[in-house]
């Protein structure tokens, strides 16, 4: 399995260096919206600059004209060479669609006034309101939900209720009701843009949480719980952040947080380390800084572009919790074809001191971080690097019509992707050393389906192969929900 799986690396690698020098692409057709529609007039004298006029937008109602006007790269009254401006198109509407505040985006000259060019931009507006029953499995992913026999006592129920664009700002309210496996209630609002300049935002939050059932240890790299325990493990949580963006693509944002978390003292016995030294509750502040960057043809599902964060966090300052994290991640995507694209994940992270309780040693198997082909374990640790190689085919792209009414709802676009992957990892763990996975490198390799539609939904299927001689079929879902 090893040399198989070394010959799908190189000939992804391979694929990749063919296609290094990739013919001329349409970069509005990668995007699953419909593409910039760009009319350039009839004056050719490309060698002069334009006066950009008026900026005309259509279809917003419930969208403010600013927000939209805040994503371009151009303003009224700017001087611009006229292939620079059809440049800025592209970004305009990349920018927009990568807001989610859209479900479509066309940018256009509406006309020339001589040297004065005006520009159209109409925008198909999503549904932001969304009062929803919820019903999901506790479970890391289906799979996992599937070894627990499907059972209905490990799913969450209740009520979520999201309210994207909610002032017409892109700011968003949050409130869920959740009951079933784990009780729950969690508010949010988040305010990116809270000053004149729109520049400076905030988000709030806060919640609180109940579950009997506690994750204690991971033995033979699987999670072992124990449900016997009256108590069971509490949480409250609350935060306050304030965002930064002082342009298009970088976003900073400072968060100050207080968390207190106890548990039944019967895991004192099972596990002295959950908390270290025989706790059963712990309180502490947190701080953390992130900075994201983002520039890619279309965020839910980049194909092209590039994006990066890193985030520093200081978790406690005493004995009871004292934890320095820092996270990396960056994502490459190349279009090699006008159907075919490279893409690169590298994911680290470091947590010290080393010698952390359990409950921050979770590494590989939670989130978004786990190697495609071992999502049937987890791999704790304190340290840990991660990276995800993938080459995509587009094989269809089609609308479905849906017959309502709605102009911004006619239809449901789709695009689907064959995948060839392969992906690598290791974790570093001081403590927690009785599992195999833990202290060794990890691969797996494998093909897949991806299925992508509106309201960031992609649903993938991977058929993977891991180093244990294991293989097995893996799905995964994503919304915006």
């Amino acid at each position: 399995m090893g040399k198989t799986f070394i010959c799908i690396l190189l000939l992804l690698c391979y694929v990749a260096y063919v296609h290094a020098q990739p013919s001329p692409v349409d970069s509005t057709s990668q995007a699953l919206p419909n593409v910039t529609n760009v009319t350039s007039g009839t004056n050719n004298n490309f060698n002069t600059p334009f006066v950009v006029g008026d900026i005309i937008i259509e279809g917003n109602k419930k969208t403010k004209p600013y927000i939209i006007e805040r994503e371009l790269p151009f303003k009224t009254g700017d001087s611009i060479y006229l292939p620079d401006l059809v440049k800025g198109f592209e970004i305009s509407r990349q920018q927009l669609i990568n807001t989610s505040l859209f479900n479509e985006v066309v940018i256009s000259l509406k006309s020339f006034r001589g040297y004065v060019v005006d520009i159209l931009i109409q925008v198909k507006e999503r549904w932001y309101i969304f009062p929803l029953p919820y019903l999901k499995p506790i479970d890391r992913n289906l799979n996992e939900w599937a070894k627990q026999g499907y059972g209905l006592d490990r799913v969450n129920y209740g009520f979520k209720f999201t309210y994207n664009n909610f002032t017409g700002r892109n700011d968003k309210l949050k409130l869920w009701l959740i009951t079933g496996y784990t009780q729950r209630i969690e508010f949010q609002y988040d305010q990116p843009y809270a000053d004149k300049s729109l520049k400076h935002g905030y988000r709030v939050g806060f919640a609180y949480s109940f579950n009997r059932e506690i994750n204690y240890a991971t033995i033979d790299n699987q999670q072992v719980f124990v449900d016997s325990l009256r108590n069971g493990i509490r949480q409250w949580a609350g935060h306050i952040d304030w965002t930064y963006r002082p342009g298009l693509r970088t976003v900073h944002s400072f968060s100050v947080s207080y968390t207190h978390q106890e548990v039944d003292s019967g895991i004192t016995y099972l596990n002295p380390k959950y908390y270290n030294y025989g706790r059963t509750s712990v309180s502490f502040p947190e701080l953390v800084y992130n900075v994201n960057y983002v520039n890619v043809d279309y965020k839910a599902f980049p194909l092209t572009g590039w994006q990066a964060e890193g985030t520093i966090v200081k978790r406690g300052f005493n004995n009871a919790m004292n934890m320095w994290q820092i996270n990396a991640n960056a994502t490459k995507g190349w279009a090699l074809t006008k159907k075919d694209f490279f893409s690169w994940n590298g994911v680290g992270m470091l947590r010290f001191p080393f010698n952390q309780p359990y409950i921050n040693q979770r590494m590989f198997g939670y989130g978004n971080m786990y190697l495609r082909g071992l999502e049937n374990y987890v791999i704790d640790g304190s340290a840990g690097v991660l990276t995800r190689q993938s080459y995509r085919h587009q094989l269809f792209k089609f609308n479905v019509p849906t017959y309502l009414k709605s102009k911004s709802h006619d239809h449901i676009p789709f695009r689907i992707y064959a995948r060839l992957f392969s992906d690598i990892g290791y974790s570093y763990n001081k403590n927690f050393t009785n599992n195999s996975l833990t202290n060794r490198t990890l691969y797996t390799y494998g093909a897949g389906v991806d299925l992508v539609s509106f309201y960031d939904f992609v649903l993938r299927l991977d058929y993977s192969f891991n180093q244990l001689g294991q293989k097995g079929l893996f799905l995964h879902i994503k919304n915006d929900f």
